[in-house]
């Protein structure tokens, strides 16, 4: 009787391993608690990729604005007088030539004492930086 009992547990027990065994993958709860999670780390990191590349192109467009007003003071040590056109200083002589492809130069004054401009990304969502040259530069 004992021995009977010994190996109907014996028994037991393989039986149990044996259905562990091969049961085999993820449960539907599994699945989607790893769905929730990457759902929220994906909530969380696109509105924070979508901020760098803002400030990447910001860059870009302040980069673009130096390059300009160097360009704008390479003319004024020619001429005495700061250039009332873009396309005057956009030019390999002044090297206000080397833009982004991205980049729109736009609102040029240029007077015989100071000078400003905007540049503009319009690829990128309409981004906008002004340099002043009375107000110290970029604005």
């Amino acid at each position: 009787m004992v021995n009977t009992q010994l190996r109907y547990g014996i028994y037991q027990v393989l039986k149990t391993m044996k259905i562990n065994r091969n049961k085999k993958g993820f449960s539907l709860v599994e699945l989607l608690i790893i769905v929730a999670v990457i759902g929220i780390l994906a909530a969380i990191a696109i509105p924070q990729y979508t901020a760098y590349r803002n400030q990447a192109f910001i860059a870009v467009l302040k980069s673009d604005a130096h390059t300009l007003a160097n360009a704008q003071i390479a003319y004024f040590t020619d001429h005495g007088t700061y250039s009332n056109t873009a396309a005057a200083v956009q030019t390999t002589i002044y090297g206000g030539n080397n833009l982004s492809p991205d980049t729109t130069v736009g609102n040029w004054v240029g007077n015989a004492t100071s000078f400003s401009f905007t540049t503009t990304d319009n690829v990128h969502g309409g981004l906008v930086v002004t340099y002043d040259s009375d107000a110290g530069g970029i604005q």
